[in-house]
């Protein structure tokens, strides 16, 4: 596992952006193992790790990406340096016997889709946080999205597999210049209740 160097909260927070317009430069398949391996470490219910990712590089693959995209998707889609797929396994359960062996949770789930549904969606959303932080750790900029035909997606590039799309992050090295204004957040009276 690769040693987490000191990263600034700034980097991971205050000072990250989501991305629309990228730069020309390339991120390399080395660093998106090191993604992996560092988003991999995080909680998952029963250690359930469903989030799967397809990572879409380069102008053929981009190819068949673009048409499944909302029309506001595509230029920033076809410019980024990478488009994650960041999916869930709706068949995780068949790991549990090796991730969570010190209990019979495949059973749990086997014959129940609508709890195998709700666990793939909720934990594999919760790793693709973990993606986020741990690209911007990277020195990456990020682009999550919505806003694309998902049995497209699923057609072109989960075809044969248990995989289904949950959203779609573009990666790379952001124009800042590019940026509008920092939009507002809710503080925290507004979104916290403490009781």
């Amino acid at each position: 596992m690769s040693r987490f160097p000191a990263v600034p909260v700034e980097q991971l927070f205050h000072e990250a952006r989501t991305f629309s317009r990228w730069t020309d430069r390339a991120v390399d398949d080395a660093t998106l193992a090191s993604i992996h391996e560092w988003l991999r470490w995080g909680p998952t219910s029963a250690n359930c790790c469903p989030l799967r990712i397809v990572f879409v590089k380069g102008a053929a693959a981009k190819a068949r990406l673009l048409p499944c995209m909302d029309a506001g998707n595509v230029e920033k889609t076809r410019t980024a340096p990478v488009t994650a797929i960041l999916a869930m396994d709706m068949a995780f359960h068949e790991q549990l016997p090796r991730l969570y062996p010190h209990a019979d949770a495949r059973s749990w789930f086997a014959g129940d889709p609508r709890k195998i549904a709700d666990t793939a969606f909720r934990n594999s959303s919760l790793q693709a946080g973990y993606f986020v932080m741990a690209a911007r750790a990277h020195g990456l900029d990020c682009g999550p999205m919505s806003g694309f035909d998902a049995a497209r997606v699923d057609a072109e590039f989960l075809a044969g597999t248990t995989w289904r799309s949950n959203f779609l992050c573009n990666l790379g090295h952001g124009d800042r210049g590019a940026l509008h204004p920092r939009g507002p957040r809710l503080d925290f009276a507004d979104a916290c209740r403490i009781v």
